[in-house]
C-alpha cells in the first residue's frame, strides 16, 4: 500500500497488542522495522513525518516512540522534546533510531528525555531485545512504595514524584533511578552499580549517561541543584541518596 505523508500505517495482530509509534523517512527501513515487530507480537503505527504524531498518540496512548533523528522539517529531537512537554505522553518511553551514534548524540537524546539509542545499521533482534528492556524498566513495580523525605514524594503505584505537593516531571527512567536510589537510602552505588540495576541490559548507556541523568533529577526535585539535599555525590565514588534532608553535597 502507498504511503503518503499523513498517512498511518497500522501493522494489525491477531490479538490486542502493545503499540509502537515508529517515525522513519525511509519506507524500506520502516516497513523492516514493522515486519520485526509484528512477528515481535507488537502493533505498530508508522510515519514518515511527524505531521498529525503527537495527535494520534494522544488518542492511541503507545507503549514506546521508536524515532528516526535525522528527518526532512522536524527532526527526530524535536519530537522527543514535544513529547516530553506533553502532559498525556510524558512518561511514554522513547527509544531513537539513527545514523548519528557519538557520545555528544547521545548525550544531546538524554538531556531531551530519551531511554535508549539504537544506531544504524541495527540488528532486527536488538532492536527488539532492547525495547523489551525498555518496556520493563517502565512498568510498575510489583509492591509499589511510597516513599517521603522532606518536601519530596515517590509514589511508586503512580509511578509519579512531587516536591512541595507540585507534580514532578519525570521520564521513565528518571524515575526508575530516583527511586531506586530512594529505595536504598544512606547506600553509596557506583556508576556501574546503577547501570546494572536500573538499567541491566542496555549497553546504550555509559558511565556519563549516569551524570546525565542525575543532573537532570536535581535540576527537577532540588531547590538548589548545586547543593543537593537529596542527590548527593560522593567523589570517586558515586552517588547516594540523602534522608537526612540537611547535607549539603559531599
Amino acid at each position: 500500500m502507498p504511503q503518503t505523508e499523513r498517512q498511518i500505517v497500522v501493522a494489525k495482530t491477531a490479538v490486542k497488542a502493545p503499540v509502537v509509534f515508529v517515525l522513519e523517512d525511509d519506507p524500506d527501513i520502516l516497513r523492516l522495522i514493522q515486519h520485526h515487530l509484528k512477528a515481535a507480537n507488537f502493533e505498530t503505527v508508522g510515519y514518515p513525518s511527524s505531521a498529525g504524531m503527537l495527535e494520534q498518540a494522544a488518542r492511541l496512548q503507545p507503549v514506546l516512540f521508536l524515532l528516526d533523528i535525522m528527518l526532512p522539517g522536524e527532526s527526530g529531537l524535536d519530537v522527543c522534546r514535544r513529547i516530553r512537554q506533553n502532559h498525556k505522553l510524558e512518561m511514554t518511553p522513547v527509544m531513537f533510531l539513527t545514523a548519528k551514534g557519538e557520545e555528544a548524540d547521545r548525550v544531546a537524546g538524554l538531556e531531551l528525555g530519551a531511554d535508549d539509542y539504537i544506531v544504524k545499521p541495527f540488528s532486527p533482534r536488538e532492536m527488539i531485545a532492547r525495547i523489551r528492556a525498555v518496556l520493563r524498566r517502565t512498568q510498575r513495580p510489583e509492591k509499589p512504595a511510597l516513599i517521603r523525605v522532606g518536601e519530596l514524594e515517590i509514589n511508586g503505584e503512580a509511578m509519579s514524584i512531587s516536591v512541595g505537593g507540585e507534580p514532578v516531571s519525570t521520564t521513565p527512567t528518571e524515575y526508575r533511578l530516583l527511586e531506586y536510589l530512594a529505595s536504598h537510602a544512606g547506600r553509596v552505588f557506583t556508576r556501574d552499580q546503577l547501570l546494572d540495576a536500573v538499567w541491566r541490559d542496555s549497553h546504550f548507556v555509559t558511565l556519563r549517561s549516569i551524570d546525565v541523568f542525575v543532573r537532570r533529577l536535581r535540576e527537577k526535585i532540588e531547590s538548589d541543584p548545586e547543593r543537593p539535599q537529596y542527590l548527593k555525590t560522593v567523589r570517586g565514588v558515586g552517588y547516594r541518596f540523602d534522608r537526612t534532608n540537611g547535607e549539603t553535597a559531599a
